[in-house]
C-alpha cells in the first residue's frame, strides 16, 4: 500500500486494488442476487519499485464473479482472459497453478507448516531470482537443505505426475483435485496451447485461496506478468461475515503492460494507406470512408504539401501504402496503389476498392 501523512500529519493510505471495493458493494447491497458477474476500471497507486510496465499510478482492470465455486466458472474466466488478449492483438501464454497444491507440497517436502506463507513469498520470485535466490531467502527461516532440495524437485513435476505422487496431505489432495478438475476443461476447449501448469506459481497475496494464474507476453518483449488472477474465497466472506460464503473468482488485466505492447506492435505504421488529394478532395473523403469501413486505417493529406513532401512524410511514419488521387485518375478511372516498402506500384480500377483492401489486407 503507498502510505504518506498529509499536511495535517494523518496517515493515508491510497487505494491497492479494486477487491476491495468490490466487497462492499456486495456487502452493502443484501439484496443483491448472487452470482454477481461485474468489471470495473479505476485508478489505483502501488509502492514498490517502478519499472517498465509497473507504474506508482495506474488504472486496474478488473473482471470479478461472487457467488460460484469450483473450476465450472475459473475456466469460462480463463476463457474470457484468452479472448481478451486475442482481440487486442498481444499472443499470450497462461501459467496456472492451485496455491492448495502449492502449500500440500511445502507441507510434504517436511518444512514446518507455520512457514508456509514465508515460503510461499519466495517461491512466488522462483523464475525472476531463480532457485539460488530462493534457497538464500530462505536462510533465515533454518529449513534443512534437504527439505528444500525436495520441494524444488517436487516443482519440475508435471500435471500428469500429480496421481502418482505418495502424498496424503488435505492441502496437496484438495489441490490435485481442483487443477485437474480446471486442466480437464482446458484439454476439452482445447487451450492447451495457452495455459503451462506452474507448480510454482503463487500470486504473492494471502488473498488466493485456490487456483492462480498469470498472463505473459509470447514473445517475451516484457518479462512481468500482463494480467493476473485467481480464487480468493475468505477475502469477501470475511468482510461481510453474516454467516455465509462468498466465494470468488477474478482477473486483472495489466493495463500499462498491456499499453506498452500495442504501442510498440502499432509503432512501425499507425496508418495503412495515405491518400493524397489533387483537388479531389470530396473524392478523396468517399475512397477514404469506403476504405475504413472494411478496416483499412486511412489518412488523408489536408495540409496541401507538395506530393514529395507528402510522400517522405509517409516514408517518416512508415505508411506502407499511397495513393495520389487527381483529375486524371477520377476521368480514368484508375488509380496507382503505391507500395512504400518495395518501391512498386499496382494500377487498380477505382471502383474495385475490394482490391485495395485485399492488397492492405494481405501484406499486413
Amino acid at each position: 500500500v503507498y502510505k504518506f501523512s498529509d499536511q495535517g500529519t494523518r496517515q493515508i493510505g491510497l487505494r491497492y486494488d479494486l477487491t476491495v471495493p468490490f466487497s462492499k458493494v456486495i456487502g452493502m447491497n443484501k439484496g443483491l442476487i448472487l452470482p454477481f458477474k461485474r468489471y470495473e476500471i479505476g485508478k489505483v497507486f502501488r509502492d514498490g519499485p517502478v519499472k517498465t510496465g509497473r507504474a506508482r499510478e495506474f488504472y486496474q482492470c478488473d473482471v470479478d464473479v461472487c457467488g460460484i465455486e469450483g473450476s465450472f466458472i475459473e475456466a469460462e474466466m480463463l476463457m474470457m482472459t484468452i479472448e481478451c488478449y486475442k482481440k487486442l492483438g498481444i499472443e499470450v501464454y497462461v501459467e496456472i497453478n492451485n496455491r492448495k497444491l502449492l502449500e500440500g507440497f511445502i507441507i510434504s517436502s517436511g518444512i514446518d507448516k507455520e512457514l508456509t506463507s514465508k515460503v510461499i513469498l519466495s517461491v512466488d520470485k522462483l523464475a525472476k531470482i531463480g532457485e539460488d535466490g530462493v534457497r538464500e531467502e530462505l536462510k533465515e527461516y533454518n529449513i534443512a537443505s534437504e527439505k528444500l532440495d525436495n520441494l524444488f524437485s517436487l516443482f519440475k513435476c508435471n500435471i500428469n505426475e500429480l496421481d502418482n505422487m505418495n502424498i496424503d496431505n488435505e492441502e496437496f489432495i484438495e489441490g490435485k483435485s481442483e487443477i485437474k478438475e480446471l486442466f480437464s476443461y482446458i484439454d476439452y476447449l482445447n487451450l492447451n496451447e495457452y495455459a503451462r501448469f506452474t507448480p510454482y506459481l503463487a500470486r504473492g497475496l494471502e488473498i488466493y485461496t485456490g487456483t492462480v494464474w498469470e498472463v505473459f507476453d509470447k514473445k517475451q518483449r516484457l518479462t512481468c506478468a500482463i494480467g493476473g488472477g485467481g480464487r480468493y474465497d475468505k477475502i469477501i466472506t470475511n468482510f461481510i461475515d453474516d454467516g455465509n460464503k462468498y466465494p470468488a473468482v477474478g482477473i486483472s488485466f495489466g493495463l500499462v503492460p498491456i499499453c506498452e505492447l500495442l504501442e510498440e506492435s502499432t509503432s512501425d505504421s499507425l496508418y495503412d494507406l495515405l491518400i493524397i488529394p489533387m483537388d479531389t478532395n470530396k473524392e478523396s473523403l468517399l475512397l477514404a470512408s469506403k476504405l475504413r469501413n472494411n478496416g483499412i486505417k486511412v489518412i488523408i493529406e489536408m495540409n496541401k504539401r507538395k506530393v514529395k513532401k507528402a510522400l517522405e512524410s509517409a516514408n517518416k511514419n512508415s505508411i506502407p501504402y499511397v495513393i495520389i488521387l487527381g483529375q486524371n485518375e477520377i476521368d480514368t478511372n484508375t488509380i496507382e496503389l503505391k507500395d512504400m516498402n518495395n518501391s512498386k506500384s499496382i494500377k487498380i480500377n477505382l471502383d474495385n476498392t475490394n482490391e485495395i483492401i485485399d492488397i492492405i489486407k494481405n501484406k499486413h
